[in-house]
């Protein structure tokens, strides 16, 4: 660990003193334009010109934008060869991610849980950790993903103080047949084809398509696992007139994994002292599966008035369901005869539909000589959702082999045909905003605006009623922005904190939703016209009845639970720096550091699960002379301790659970045989770190992956 962290304090001081040095006006030069934001891309940047909704819904610029902004690029997400949202968000600045199985994921910014997501603007709402597959959606489908930091409750409805990840779809903008296909193979005999065809489907383009689809096959570092997924993306854009335009589309993914775990591996042996297991040990049997289908139907119609006026009016529905067949283990490991004895099979059929409205109308409004951007909003979704269980009959098998097993020997249950609903819950969400970003001097701008919010959730889950909710809660937005150069830009922002969360403390009570307030300051700087673009930003986060972990899961009425206590009066605070874009012709560069410190109204440290820091670098360079075509690249993640407290169950002791500092380092290459044909590599974990992905329970824990490769091809036309 000692030379990992050398080498990291090398590269981000390497990286540092070339950024500066390149910012010289002496050395600056003009970088290749950036691509338009729908173009399927071939040579682009980390950085894009294009204005994004995600914060303000004002149409801004990341450097108009009073909060913290990330963009993952089409290039970005290329070059690292991510596939599915989780790999995107964990690479993106000041996110960290825990794995709760091979399923579930949660992701936390400034040591809170990202709960705000968005696909073209629009908030979506996904299942508890992703458990109908959300967080593994392939992002084949998308052009970009936004990630702004910080609560943004003006357009999401609620404001959670971690961050927002809007998804933004591939559109069908080419008028000329364009797209490419694509193939790889890698570690653990997984392969992937891939094929992304856009076009006009009338002689003058007025009407356009483009379909995406995916298929992928594999295994694991995991014993007994294989994974199937395939994807397929639709979407039509007519321009009905000059100023009005009409997009539809659906996109379906289907992922069939088997051997698949339920929770992870137990961390005591029967004596009190601590497993060290192997990375390939599964606690799962070979009859399990995890079934997802992630499905999204849209439609939009544009209208613009004149050129100072757009009306947009959004549908959406998402449908996601999941049906399972698993198998838990849980309790402490025989050290003798390496078997264990809590074991809950489970069945599942269950699904969770949302259909959603939204109307924004954005425009210029002149005021005392000057134009002022306004934006107002309304969005109302319906969520109903449920989960039927088929009983496996007592008495659950126990002395089960399993250290050392490839697959627990648990014969697969003889399973109840009749089916019992757990859950079954309606969530309705309705908001009006409304904001203005007020042009009052040529370098000063002030940006105003709030939210009327309203949520109710009914409905019962696991024993528990769901019946919790709030009416038309009031949540401000201030921002303001100010030119000291032209290139440099510093800002403040504010806005209330307001989530309703369903956590549920030892009497399977309901935790009261999070109330509080979050403050932002920064500085946003530009260099090259743009095409490097640096920020820092110090934020304050203060939170009552924050959900914190209260021990260990336990087994109630034959399900798991986890209780949960409110924690008052918590405090977050912290910096982020980041650097992105392209210092000069050839080189792109995202590096970033994120810290922050969390502590309740008695000092306690808060989601201590969470590294208190973060640093992310991914570069490639292009390079020339008689190595025109080669892209080389790498990156660098770390992240700093992390811990869960508990109780010993063997002993009764007091016992941390704590994940040391680490560093995961990648490798890239690409070499274009033709300007058409692309062959890349890509290496991740190339030390083969080993570390733990899962802290977010002391009595269980994941492994990451260990190092591993991919090969492919692309072919553009």
């Amino acid at each position: 660990m000692g030379d990992h962290l050398i080498m990291i304090r090398t590269i981000a001081w390497a990286s540092t003193a070339a950024l500066c040095a390149l910012c010289a006006p002496g050395f600056a030069q003009t970088p290749d334009a950036a691509p338009d934001e729908d173009t399927i891309v071939v040579t682009g940047t980390y950085t894009l010109p294009n204005k994004i909704d995600t914060a303000t819904g004002l149409g801004l610029t990341t450097l108009e934008t009073p909060q913290s902004v990330s963009i993952m690029t089409a290039q970005r997400i290329l070059d690292q060869n991510l596939i599915t949202v989780k790999d995107v968000i964990t690479n993106a600045v000041g996110v960290a991610a825990n794995e709760f199985d091979d399923v579930r994921n949660t992701f936390f910014a400034r040591g809170f849980e990202i709960r705000n997501t968005q696909v073209d603007g629009v908030p979506a709402a996904w299942t508890l950790a992703g458990g109908n597959g959300e967080t593994s959606i392939d992002v084949s489908i998308y052009e970009r993903v936004e990630i702004v930091r910080g609560a943004t409750g003006l357009l999401s409805g609620a404001g959670d103080p971690s961050a927002s990840v809007n998804l933004v779809r591939k559109h069908a903008d080419a008028t000329e047949l364009t797209g490419y296909a694509s193939a790889s193979i890698g570690s653990w005999n997984t392969w992937r084809l891939s094929a992304d065809v856009a076009g006009p489907l009338t002689a003058d383009g007025r009407v356009r398509a483009r379909v995406v689809g995916r298929y992928e096959e594999g295994d694991s570092y995991i014993d007994i696992q294989h994974r199937k997924k395939w994807v397929l993306y639709g979407v039509v854009d007519a321009d009905l007139t000059d100023s009005t335009l009409v997009r539809a589309g659906i996109s379906h993914q289907d992922t069939r994994p088997r051997g698949i775990l339920w929770g992870s591996l137990p961390t005591f042996y029967s004596d009190g002292t601590l497993t060290d297991l192997p990375r390939s040990q599964t606690t799962s049997a070979d009859w399990t599966y995890w079934n997802t289908t992630n499905q999204n139907i849209f439609a939009t119609v544009r209208q613009e008035f004149g050129d100072r006026w757009t009306l947009s009016v959004n549908y959406n529905r998402l449908k996601n369901t999941a049906d399972t067949q698993l198998l838990y283990l849980y309790g402490a490991v025989d050290k003798d005869t390496g078997t264990m004895d809590g074991t809950n099979p489970y069945k599942s059929s269950g699904q969770s539909i949302q259909n959603s409205f939204d109307a924004q109308l954005k425009g210029l409004v002149p005021l005392f000589g000057r134009d002022h951007e306004v934006v107002i909003g309304a969005l109302h979704s319906v969520l109903k959702r449920h989960t039927d269980n088929f009983e496996a009959p007592l008495p659950w098998l126990t002395d089960l082999p399993v250290i050392g097993e490839e697959g627990v020997p648990y014969p697969e249950p003889v399973w109840g045909t009749t089916p019992v609903r757990n859950e079954q819950e309606r969530i309705k969400q309705t908001g009006y905003y409304g904001a203005m970003r007020l042009n009052i001097a040529d370098p000063f701008k002030l940006i105003l605006g709030g939210r009327i919010a309203s949520w109710k959730q009914t409905g019962y889950a696991w024993g528990t009623t769901s019946d919790y909710g709030d009416d038309n809660i009031f949540i401000p937005y201030v921002g303001a922005l100010y030119d000291v150069t032209p290139n440099h830009r510093v800002y403040a922002s504010y806005t209330k904190i307001f989530q309703p969360q369903n956590l549920y403390d030892r009497e399977r009570r309901l935790l009261d939703p999070l109330d509080g307030n979050a403050y932002e300051i920064g500085l946003k700087s530009s260099f090259f016209g743009d095409a490097l673009q640096t920020s820092i930003a110090l934020f304050r986060i203060e939170q009552d009845n924050l959900g914190q972990v209260d021990g260990p899961q336990v087994i109630v009425d034959g399900l798991l639970f986890q209780p949960y206590r409110a924690a008052a009066g918590v405090v977050s605070k912290g910096f982020e720096l980041e650097a992105t874009g392209q210092p000069m012709p050839g080189w792109n560069v995202n590096a970033s550091y994120s810290q922050f410190k969390a502590e309740d109204a008695d000092n306690v440290p808060a989601n201590t699960d969470q590294p208190r820091k973060l640093l992310k670098i991914f570069t490639t360079y292009d390079l020339g002379g008689p190595l025109t075509g080669l892209t080389i690249g790498g990156g660098v993640n770390y992240r700093s301790k992390a811990y869960s407290d508990g109780t010993n169950p063997v002993t009764g002791a007091a016992f941390r659970f704590q994940q040391d500092g680490y560093t995961l380092v990648a490798l890239m290459a690409r070499y274009a045989v033709t300007p058409q044909l692309q062959l890349q590599a890509n290496v991740d974990n190339l030390f083969d770190e080993k570390f733990y992905s899962n802290m977010g329970s002391f009595s269980q824990y994941r492994y990451g992956a260990p190092r591993n490769f991919t090969i492919g091809a692309t072919y553009r036309f």
